[in-house]
């Protein structure tokens, strides 16, 4: 049960966002911006980034949802799956393997991020831009996993939740819908 009164209808980060809607505006423009904005880093590495994070800091919420998310951007569910247990063997190229480590690490700790890691990724053909973007979003997620396990949010009763959910984050991004929430409600 959350800690503070959010909308049974909008579990995880959701109902947060909307329970306090001036803090989320500037939040919900740093992911879109960083997870569908313009970048050489494809949505779907974007939304491998986030699982990568959520799944480490063991956030149930974040992690069901981008998995979700790169599962729909990727079209293929067992790569998600694959990063959770070791990256390094799942089927994706070399620079998103290297990337998804300093992610993995950035999660660990800022500091726990190696030059060897860095070097490993430009080798790979990762660029200054992609390094910088992979370790922001990555220390975006940790500070989501924070919010959403913090508060105690909700997980959905329904699964399917999280199929919808990767359906709005791909057509929608992560602005607040025009119509806002309430057809959520059942």
């Amino acid at each position: 049960m959350p800690y503070i009164p959010v909308a049974a209808h909008l579990p995880g980060i959701t109902g947060l966002l909307e329970y306090r809607m001036d803090t989320a505006a500037p939040i919900r423009a740093l992911t879109q911006f960083l997870l569908r904005g313009p970048n050489t880093l494809s949505q779907g590495d974007r939304e491998l980034i986030a699982t990568i994070v959520s799944h480490g800091n063991e956030c149930r919420f974040c992690t069901t949802a981008h998995a979700a998310a790169a599962d729909a951007l990727l079209g293929d569910c067992s790569i998600t799956e694959q990063i959770k247990v070791d990256h390094f063997k799942a089927p994706l190229p070399e620079k998103t393997k290297a990337l998804l480590e300093i992610a993995r690490l950035v999660r660990i700790s800022g500091k726990a991020v190696t030059e060897t890691a860095i070097q490993q990724a430009k080798d790979a053909g990762a660029t200054d831009l992609e390094i910088h973007d992979t370790v922001l979003i990555a220390a975006l997620f940790c500070l989501y996993n924070r919010y959403v396990d913090g508060l105690a949010t909700a997980l959905p009763e329904d699964p399917s939740y999280f199929n919808q959910l990767a359906d709005r984050l791909v057509h929608h991004g992560y602005n607040r819908l025009p119509q806002g929430y309430d057809h959520l409600k059942k």
